[in-house]
């Protein structure tokens, strides 16, 4: 926490704002608006993945269309297009940022186009933090004329040529859980230059009333609005989002200096014009049995690592969906670790997590 939170939360509390919605949530959207700039709206909701919900049924997305989905990434990405009863197909990563692939992306296009359907969006993520090939991945988009999900759940303070990240696609959806750069405890927002859009997110977000002096309903809605109480927590959270940046930033520059001496180890460099707020530090190591001895030598200190995502083409519920990959993310998958990355690690941490890696290369 930060240290103004709690001053927002209890105005709640003395003004008997507990109930959704009220001044903190307006406050709040207003806040990730002027963070994000681009003259952005914005609609607080409950999770990440309600945004996504909400932001392909805006893109028109319904049941047995094709949505174009990264593999590479977790399954809140792609859970969303089963709920809307839509089909997920799957685009594998390059390795310069671990995302979308653009001549993956461009290859899938072409062959479901050449077989009469047309995907009707595409989500693509910023994984960890690190900006995916935005001016490829949008111009070929933008030549098919499909709408971009952009999902910067892992994203926020990270940018593409001094540009935000969330701000590119034609809906952006950021997260504030308990584990992203800024939590709200559980939240989320969606994001867009197209003020319908979100003017339409919060409608269908609190269950949908038309306006007429009783409780009217011409559309399915959904309970899906940041509470009062929680978008206070994200007004002090949101005032030290850079703080936070800086210290992930820091994590994964003490364990580049302090592992360089393992020259096996690798780490997934900024190209030129991206910034990653380093939301969580991740190596590659040279193979999948060096990788899970670090894990479990680290685990034995009492250290939690994870490996990174499964792909989702590889889970048991998407295994069966068509797929364009070249084997980039598995490898990614069985080589790499993401190493403890909380903003509030001190040096003595980090320097436990990286003497138990060298003492397991010895």
């Amino acid at each position: 926490m930060g240290g103004t939170e709690q001053e927002y939360v209890k105005d709640a509390f003395d003004t008997n704002w507990i109930a959704p919605l009220g001044p903190n949530v307006n406050a709040f959207e207003n806040a990730i608006g002027n963070t994000l700039g681009s003259s952005v709206s914005v609609a607080a909701l409950s999770s990440g993945t309600a945004a996504i919900h909400l932001g392909l049924k805006l893109l028109g997305v319904t049941k047995g269309d094709e949505v174009l989905c990264q593999s590479f990434t977790f399954s809140a990405s792609a859970n969303p297009i089963m709920y809307l009863g839509a089909t997920p197909i799957f685009v594998d990563s390059e390795v310069n940022t671990w995302n979308m692939s653009p001549s993956l992306l461009r290859k899938a296009i072409e062959t479901r186009i050449s077989e009469n359907k047309i995907p009707k969006a595409i989500i693509v993520v910023h994984l960890y933090g690190m900006p995916y090939k935005v001016e490829e991945i949008h111009a070929i988009a933008k030549e098919f004329k499909i709408p971009i999900l952009e999902d910067s759940a892992e994203a926020l303070g990270s940018s593409y040529m001094n540009k935000a990240c969330g701000t590119f696609g034609d809906i952006g959806v950021l997260s504030f859980n308990g584990n992203k750069i800024i939590t709200t405890s559980g939240g989320g927002a969606l994001v867009s230059k197209n003020k319908a859009y979100t003017d339409r997110a919060i409608f269908l977000a609190t269950q949908a009333r038309d306006d007429a002096p009783h409780y009217q309903h011409s559309n399915v809605g959904y309970n899906y609005r940041m509470s009062n109480v929680l978008a206070g927590i994200g007004r002090g959270q949101i005032e030290v989002l850079q703080d936070r940046v800086d210290a992930r930033r820091k994590n994964y520059e003490f364990y580049k200096k302090e592992l360089s001496s393992i020259k096996e180890i690798e780490f997934l460099e900024e190209p030129n014009g991206f910034y990653s707020n380093r939301w969580l530090s991740c190596i590659l190591t040279p193979s999948f049995q060096k990788r899970e001895d670090i894990r479990l030598a680290l685990l034995e200190e009492n250290i939690e690592s994870r490996p990174l995502w499964k792909p989702l083409h590889m889970q048991p519920i998407f295994s069966e969906y068509q797929k364009f990959i070249d084997g980039t993310s598995e490898a990614l998958f069985e080589r790499g670790l993401c190493l403890p990355s909380g903003s509030n690690l001190t040096q003595t941490d980090l320097y436990r997590v990286t003497n138990c890696i060298k003492k397991e290369w010895l």
